[in-house]
This record gives structure tokens, sequence and C-alpha cells, in this order.
């Protein structure tokens, strides 16, 4: 029995994770939507030419074509540059693939300002291939005037056919063709490409960059049915955002949408199956992980899978099993500073129901910056309040730092250890002496002296996002400083005993297997030892690995604590000990269908539990990376402290209240 014959599709479909935004299309129906659109596009080139100026990428053609400069922040930077490798990969991957051809195409959809064909023609790869860019009128006309008036760009296209142009094409070489067609329109486009000399049985390479997302998904849907009908040897390269739903995705989402440029296909493609089953039924650390890769083809063969030949990728776990969910509630502090909206910063209980919190980036006075002034929370009949510490020598620097340690030695006396003002200026330790008797019911009664340590003491803490934990030997304390990293070096993984109070540097011998170095980890103080969780390894990879540092007969030992199921690697949570369980709250980890709550490891049988943290009360994106929590063992509660960070392209995000959740249930039900 004979059906229907099953409309063309693409037969192979493949994706990796990667990821600002867009080359430029249409979104629906107004002028002025598609205008804002466009602007994204010149935003894209620009942070391209900034990525280029420092070295993340080689691209000497960009400054020519991107015009405005503005130096991007080192994310942004980081962002394009996994973007073009992942898009230049794949493209050479196609050249090479098809270079016994006599002739191939690549037709870039919303190319903007893109320099591709220049830096694929200034490295003799065109030798057979026409490419082929689209782009609003306009802005097909605005790049062509540049190519035109650069005698770099001009020089590569060649001479040029002026007296065939057509009426949607505005420049034209041999192997360049620069056409201004909207790309909703299809049928005009289709028609524009033919003038131009696009061949539909020739192998052709269709790239998409942050593109398709801005036009209706109807019309989107279209135009990848369109490309499977007509080109009987076509590949697909579409790289775009997903994971709309999580608190990155939110802000993402919110950022788009103030530009009057809504992301239209992450309501219906919110995640690669969908992207994937898109191109099949129709026919690619936070950031990365909104972003990717897809790669399709049809009539290749063999089939073209360049994100599945000589690409590594990363090993991901299976589905979170979550065992339950903990409902994160605002806690209203009587305030009137803003001081708590931070990132970067440390949290310590300094005495009973009184947490000091200093350092970070965050808002202060209504500006963003390095935070100057310390905060300090003070619970009281049942509320907490907030106020400014004042310092009783003003004039001392703090440095405004940065991922730092506070350890708590007495109820007068703490221990700032490390941090950094940038990546190239790290920080040493610093006293924090506060007074034996204060009003500890006014937040703004509460004062601090700081004090410098010898010089001799600093060199081994210059360092940032480590660790400080008390350990015990032989009776006496000792701060146990691990892990970290520092000017000089991405990740280390060395140690030192520093003796208290005076603290002195201490040689105690260590045993055992040595844990992999690491930055951005938790450490907890346990039984005259300490916990390692987590962190970020030499290979930016999220570790996954538990070691206990425990007091041995001549010194210490190493020991891994084996957890099941196996604990998902992660970076940037925090940690506490409480009745043998460690808790780990938040971080950063590369499983793209959820974010990290609260993980429960049992230190005596390994049992590992994640819980969900419920957020449907707060009104705000929950950011549990770069956070504070301090936890009250009376009430079984966490208290969540700032967090959030810098969302690509997209803004800061600033936790901008302190967060309580409950742990009495998963606490007593173990």
């Amino acid at each position: 029995m004979c059906g229907p014959a099953a409309p063309p599709r693409w037969a192979r479909v493949s994706l990796g994770r990667g990821g600002e935004a867009p080359e430029s299309v249409r979104s629906a129906s107004a002028v002025s939507l598609s205008r804002q659109v466009q602007g994204t596009g010149g935003s894209s080139a620009i942070s391209k030419c900034s990525a280029a100026e420092r070295g993340y990428i080689e691209d000497r053609f960009l400054p020519l074509l991107a015009g405005r400069r503005r130096r991007r922040a080192p994310l942004v930077h980081r962002g394009y540059y996994i973007r073009a490798r992942a898009v230049d990969h794949c493209v050479q991957d196609f050249l090479l693939k098809t270079q016994s051809y006599p002739r191939t195409q690549i037709l870039s959809l919303g190319a903007g300002f893109d320099s591709l064909y220049f830096r694929l023609k200034d490295m003799g790869l065109l030798h057979h291939t026409v490419m082929y860019e689209v782009d609003f009128p306009n802005v097909a006309c605005q790049k062509a005037a540049l190519i035109k008036t650069a005698k770099e760009l001009s020089a590569l296209v060649g001479d040029t056919e002026g007296e065939r142009l057509g009426v949607t094409t505005t420049f034209s070489g041999e192997d360049y063709k620069l056409l201004g067609v909207d790309l909703s329109e299809l049928s005009k486009l289709s028609t524009a490409l033919k003038e131009a000399g696009l061949d539909n049985e020739v192998p052709t390479l269709f790239i998409a960059e942050v593109v398709l997302t801005y036009m209706e998904n109807s019309r989107s849907d279209a135009l990848i049915q369109w490309a499977a009908e007509h080109f009987s040897q076509a590949c697909f390269l579409l790289y775009e955002q997903m994971h709309p739903e999580d608190p990155f995705g939110r802000v993402m989402q919110q950022h788009f949408s103030q530009l009057n440029s809504a992301l239209h296909s992450l309501s219906q493609y919110p995640d690669c199956e969908a992207q994937q089953r898109r191109f099949f039924e129709k026919e690619w650390h936070l950031k990365c992980s909104h972003y990717f890769v897809l790669t399709a083809s049809k009539g290749m063969e063999p089939s073209w899978t360049p994100l599945l030949s000589s690409m590594t990728v990363p090993h991901h776990h299976g589905p979170v099993r979550m065992v339950g969910s903990i409902s994160a509630l605002v806690c209203e502090v009587h305030s009137e500073t803003s001081g708590l909206r931070r990132y970067g910063h440390h949290s310590a209980l300094i005495k009973p129901n009184v947490i000091l919190t200093t350092g970070g980036f965050g808002e202060e006075n209504g500006q963003h910056c390095r935070m100057r002034n310390f905060h300090v929370l003070i619970k009281h009949a049942g509320y907490w309040k907030a106020g400014c510490v004042k310092k009783e020598n003003p004039d001392k620097r703090w440095d405004e730092r940065l991922y730092h340690t506070v350890s708590c030695l007495s109820s007068t006396l703490a221990l700032v250890v490390g941090g950094r003002t940038s990546p190239y200026a790290a920080l040493g330790m610093l006293w924090l002496k506060f007074p034996k008797t204060c009003n500890d019911l006014d937040p703004n009664d509460i004062t601090v002296e700081l004090v410098s340590l010898q010089p001799a003491a600093e060199p081994f803490a210059l360092r940032w996002r480590h660790s400080t934990t008390e350990v015990i030997f032989k009776g006496e304390k000792y701060l146990f400083m691990y892990g970290g990293r520092s000017a000089a070096q991405p990740v280390l993984g060395d140690w030192y005993f520093l003796h208290t109070p005076e603290i002195s540097c201490t040689v105690i011998p260590v045993e055992g297997p040595v844990p992999e170095g690491r930055h951005s980890h938790s450490a907890c103080s346990w039984k005259g030892g300490v916990l390692i969780a987590g962190g970020l390894g030499a290979a930016e990879q999220p570790l996954g690995s538990v070691f206990f540092l425990r007091e041995a007969e001549h010194g210490f030992q190493w020991q891994t604590v084996e957890t099941h199921p196996p604990l998902i690697p992660r970076y940037s949570h925090t940690a506490h000990v409480h009745d043998g369980k460690l808790l780990l709250v938040g971080g950063v980890w590369l499983h793209s269908f959820t974010v990290p709550g609260i993980t429960v490891i049992d230190l005596i049988t390994g049992l590992c539990l994640d819980y969900t943290i419920n957020v449907e009360h707060l009104e705000w994106p929950l950011m549990l990376h770069n956070h504070s929590s301090v936890f009250l063992p009376n009430e079984k509660e966490l208290l969540l402290i700032g967090g959030g960070g810098n969302c690509f392209s997209f803004g800061t995000h600033l936790n901008p209240k302190p967060v309580s959740l409950s742990l009495r249930n998963i606490l007593t039900s173990h």
C-alpha cells in the first residue's frame, strides 16, 4: 500500500554546545522591529572586533567592517572565541569534505558585517566555492559601501561585475555575491538567489548564526524546509540560544525583549532535542550552556558530521534525579542599604545571629562597583536587620577585593586571605578586629579595625577562588589554605598550614592521593580535618570529586569520599556540614536540563541526593553561583546572600535580596 511521499527532510542532524548575538533577521511584521534586529548585528560586529583586537580570535578584516570600536568584557570575548572556533571548524570541515567537487556554495543568512568570506579567501580556501551573503537591503548596502572603500577588501573580491548586478544584488565578484533581501520573504529570496547564480544541484552550506530566532517560527521553519526541498546536497549550520527558563535564560530573554528583538525560537525550540526534531521533521560553563551549534545535512556522501568527527565532546551525566524540592522564600531585611546585592563576596557568622559580608562586586549608592563597605546582618526577635559597618581607621585600604576568604578566629578577630582587584592584581592577608563590646541589636553600631600582617606572611596568600578552613593537629588550631588561582597560574593545587593566632606557616606532612588542582571549590571543617568538594580543574572542566583531609598519626592524610550515585561535577558552589551530612549549595554544572539546587551527601554511607530549589515565591531569577551562604544549625536554615554575575553581553544580574531555605525536612528525614 502506497501513501503520499514524505516531504524532504534533513537526513543527518548533530549538535554541539557553544556560545551575543545575532548577525540579523526579520522578526514578524513591523519595520521598526526589523531595525531593532539589525542593530543587534552591528553590536555583534563590535564585539567580534573587540575580541580580535585582544587576541581571542585572529581576524584582520573585522576592523574594516565593524565601524565603531568599543571594548567588551572578557566573558564576551571568551563567548565569541567559542562561537568563532565552532563555526570556523564546521565551515572548513565542509570545504575539506567537498574539495573533490568541481563547485560548491556557501550561503550565509543574515550575514551582517561578518568577515567570513574575506578570511576564507585570504587563506586560499575558496578555489571552487562561491559565497553568497544575504541581509536586509540597507545592511547589504552599507556593507557593499565599506567593501568598495577598503582597498584590502575590494582587492580580495577582485574585479566586480557591476554591470550584471540584479535588483537585490548590492555587490558582486567572481566568487562573492552580496544580496539585500528580507529573509522572511521567501519567494523574493529564492528569486534573488537564482538571479545571482545559486545552483540547487551543487553541495551548499547554509549558515545561520543567531538569525532564525528573530523570525516568526512559521517563517524560519519555512526557510529550513525550503532549503531541504530545493537543494539536493545541502548542509545547514545553525548557532542559536537555548534553555530560556533557568535564571540565566530569563535574564537573556529580558535583555532581548528590552531591545524589542524577542527570541521567537526559544519558546517552541527550547533545547537541543527540540532543535533536532525541528530539522528531522522539516527536513548545534553558564553562558555556553545557553547556546548550541547544530549541523544538518542532506544528500551528502558520506554524511557531513563535523561535530562528531574531530571535535571532543565532553561527557555529560544522564538526567538528574531530584528526590525532592525545597522552597525558597524572600528573607525580608530591615535596611536602608543595598549593599547585599553583590557577587564574589564572602559572608561569615562572626557571632550567633551576626553575619559579616565583605568585598565582591555589586551595587552601592545606585552604582555597580567593587564593594568598598562592609555590611552586617543581625537577627533579633525573628527578623533581620542590615547595616553598614563603620571602619575605625577609614584611611586603611581594603582594596575592594573579590573572591577572598574570611576566617573567624574569635568573636573579635577575623582573618582575610587573598582575593583580587583584577586578574593581574592579587591581594594578601588582612586582620579584621571587632570591639569586645558593641550593640549587637543595631547593625549600624558595629565597628571594625583593619590591621595589616607582616609582609613575610604575604606571598603564598596572593591568590583568589581558594579556600581557607580551620583544622586541628595535635590539639593546635591551623588554617588550611588550599587551591585557587593566581596571576601566574590558572589553577593551583598547593596548600599551606597557618598556625593561629600568629599566622605562621608550618610544615605538616600530608600523605595519600593528592587531589587534582582546582579553584572555585568548597571546603568545610569536619572532625578536625577538611572536606574539599568540586571545583574547576586545570582543563576548565568541573570536578565531581570529594576529598577528606583527616588527621593521621604524624600529619594529615588525603582520602577519597566515594559517593553513589556519583556527584555531578560542579563549581562556584558553597558547602556546609551538619550531623554527618555534607550540604552543597548551588553552583554551576554542565548539565543542560536543570540548575544545581541542594545536594546532600551522607558522609558515612556516601549516599548522594539532589534537591531542586522551588523559586515560585521569588519575583526574580535566583542565580546560585558566586554567592555566599550561612547555615544556622538551630533553625536548620540556610541563608543565601548575594550571587549572580555577568550574564555574557546581556548585563549583570544581582540577586536583589537574601533568600531563606528551610532544610528541616531533608535533614531529619535521613
